[in-house]
């Protein structure tokens, strides 16, 4: 008995030192004397200028290289500096920044926190899916079977080459007997499709032949529907900033072009190469009452930064936007429902006429 309790009392005394070393974070006076909530005033500067950025994007001018796009571009990641943040605030040990960064944190969750969450799942009339192949994808055929399997009712293709095109002809035609393509730009559809014509988006300074927009009629069983599918010029950052010129300009086309549109229901699918955030589709985005909010990153498809795909609609809902499982392309599928409105023009367009 006696030498048990002497071993016991030698195990205890040889695990005391480890646990004396075992420090906790103190939040009292530093060395310098200063309190818990006069230290970390540059974290908390950060933090503030956090929630300035998520709360006043639009302020930044995009004068000079576009600065404003480029933040809206990859918005939702600025959120990315608050964790990163607090980690720094409590080794600092810092009362001060740690309360201040709940107010980048209640921003970022009141702008992004719903397109995470609340995503309307309810009851739609069709579905649309909406995809950039790649001009370069190695796998058309196998690409358009991947896109039947969401069994849409009408699916948008961009960088269509002439080499691929009679891949995804021959893949869809059994299941979407109407098409309507013009240039690198189609639209399949199981339902009719009429007045079908090209959309002039070209910005200033391309060569003719560049087509990347179409618009039709389809004809679905809860009445007619104007569908464009446009692909805008791509954007590049370079040492003179956030190239996004042409694009914005071909934004500005296309929505002038369904700003002008006679029916009342109206559908976008396309590659804008932008987000819902970037002011420089705000002549699109301004003209939709739904654009599909849901996160749903969709380039580039091994790592997903941001959404440039997109499902939008006028007198209608977009539900349920989500991507699907990974293709021959560098961007992912997008798919979402469309949920019409009722009809409230009396137009021989919104009647069914052609």
């Amino acid at each position: 008995m006696a030498d048990g309790g002497a071993a016991s009392g030698s195990r205890a005394a040889r695990l005391r030192p480890w646990r004396g070393r075992v420090r906790r974070p103190r939040w009292g006076p530093d060395a310098r004397g200063r309190s818990a909530w006069a230290r970390g005033r540059v974290l908390a500067a950060l933090g503030l200028s956090t929630a300035a950025l998520l709360s006043f994007h639009s302020a930044v001018p995009n004068a000079v290289g576009r600065c404003g796009s480029l933040l809206e571009t990859f918005l939702p990641w600025v959120g990315l500096a608050v964790p990163l943040l607090l980690f720094l605030a409590v080794l600092r040990r810092s009362a001060t920044a740690s309360v201040v960064l709940l107010l980048p944190a209640a921003v970022w969750g009141q702008q992004f926190g719903g397109r995470l969450f609340t995503e309307d799942r309810g009851a739609y009339d069709f579905t649309a899916v909406q995809h950039n192949v790649s001009d370069v994808n190695p796998d058309p055929a196998g690409t358009a079977r991947a896109l039947l399997r969401a069994a849409p009712d009408l699916v948008a293709l961009e960088e269509l080459t002439p080499s691929a095109l009679p891949a995804y002809e021959r893949e869809l035609a059994a299941d979407y007997p109407y098409r309507a393509v013009e240039g690198t730009v189609g639209l399949w559809s199981k339902h009719p499709l009429t007045a079908v014509r090209p959309v002039d988006i070209r910005p200033e300074g391309i060569e003719e032949g560049w087509n990347r927009g179409v618009r039709a009629t389809a004809r679905t069983p809860t009445g007619a529907v104007a569908v464009y599918v446009a692909h805008l010029p791509s954007v590049r950052l370079g040492r003179s900033g956030f190239g996004s010129g042409r694009r914005d300009e071909s934004a500005g086309l296309l929505g002038a072009a369904v700003a002008g549109e006679e029916l009342d229901r109206v559908v976008v699918l396309g590659d804008l190469n932008g987000t819902v955030d970037d002011r420089g589709l705000d002549p699109v985005t301004s003209r939709m009452d739904s654009t599909g909010r849901a996160l749903a990153f969709s380039w580039p498809a091994r790592f997903p930064l941001s959404r440039i795909d997109h499902v939008m609609a006028r007198s209608a809902t977009v539900v349920n936007v989500r991507t699907l499982p990974a293709t021959g392309s560098d961007h992912l599928p997008v798919a979402a429902g469309i949920r019409l409105a009722p009809r409230t023009d009396d137009s021989p367009g919104a009647a069914g006429a052609s």
